[in-house]
């Protein structure tokens, strides 16, 4: 048990962008080649590196159809996605994991045979990066809530935006002066992330709906995807939950979702966010951690 925690604590203090959900532009399938496939004649590889047994690597050999890869653990928890040709994957914990692809052609889906793929051993590198102890502190958790005093910052629509280190705060309004921005100063839940084991993430979340203090509790995985400089860091939820946010889905451009987030701030109190509203303008929402 000694043993186990150590080795838990070891791997805690530390990046993961591998399992970010990754997308590359997909054409119509309309406009693919008629052919026949049964799950014995799709071509496709799922290998792992052999120096380095924790990476994966996926590749789709049939240039005629559109790929769909999904991974999972050894609980059927979901880890991340992709319909890349070719990518690869980092299973930081030991452990037995599946990989699940399918084609997609102008007849249909074919789902090939899963392939199972076993990690011996932790990777004891993979979470060196501070980030990961700011946002998680490790297998024992960080629970974040939102700053109500100053719900969020307007940033116009800037054509690329970066961190806050980087480009600067925006337009912080007072509550009382965004009523039509229907947020309330009402307890909106809180979000707790952590590595024990895995990429654990639990969401309870106040309905948005004037007045309501019902709240649903979500427990998911999450992928956190890290680049230099923090310009581009973004967090990715799986089975079915998101970031806790404030607002109704009719206020948000129907391009952006709360389960695929840009991160622009993390400190070992803050984490900020980038939203997308409907009418194109950026909003940036702020969490601190709970007391």
């Amino acid at each position: 048990m000694i043993m186990k925690r150590i080795l838990y604590i070891l791997i805690a203090a530390v990046t993961i962008g591998s399992l970010m959900f990754s997308c590359e532009p997909v054409e119509d399938r309309e406009s693919l080649p008629a052919i026949g496939l049964t799950p014995e004649t799709i071509k496709f590889s799922v290998t792992q590196n052999t120096s380095k047994t924790n990476e994966v690597i996926l590749k789709n050999e049939d240039p005629a159809v559109i790929p769909y890869w999904k991974y999972v653990d050894g609980n059927g928890n979901e880890l991340g996605h992709s319909n890349k040709n070719e990518d690869k994957i980092t299973f930081p914990f030991a452990g037995k994991y599946t990989v699940y692809y399918t084609a997609y052609t102008r007849g249909g889906a074919i789902d090939a045979a899963p392939v199972t793929v076993n990690i011996a051993q932790n990777d004891d590198t993979y979470f060196s990066d501070e980030r990961w102890n700011l946002l998680t502190n490790g297998v024992n958790g960080k629970t974040w809530v939102l700053y109500m005093t100053a719900p969020l910052e307007f940033i116009g629509k800037p054509a690329s935006y970066q961190n806050i280190a980087v480009s600067g705060h925006g337009w912080w309004p007072n509550l009382s002066d965004i009523s039509w921005a229907g947020l309330e100063n009402k307890d909106w839940g809180e979000i707790t992330f952590d590595l024990n084991g895995g990429y654990n993430v639990t969401v309870k979340q106040t309905d948005p709906t004037a007045g309501s203090t019902v709240q649903t509790t979500k427990i998911g995985t999450f992928n956190f995807n890290l680049t230099t400089g923090s310009t581009n860091d973004r967090i990715a939820f799986n089975g079915g939950a998101e970031m806790l946010h404030p607002s109704g889905s009719s206020y948000f451009s129907s391009s952006f979702s709360f389960t695929n987030v840009q991160i622009v701030e993390l400190t070992e109190t803050t984490l900020a966010f980038i939203a997308i509203r409907s009418d194109g303008d950026y909003l940036i929402y702020h969490l601190v951690v709970k007391q």
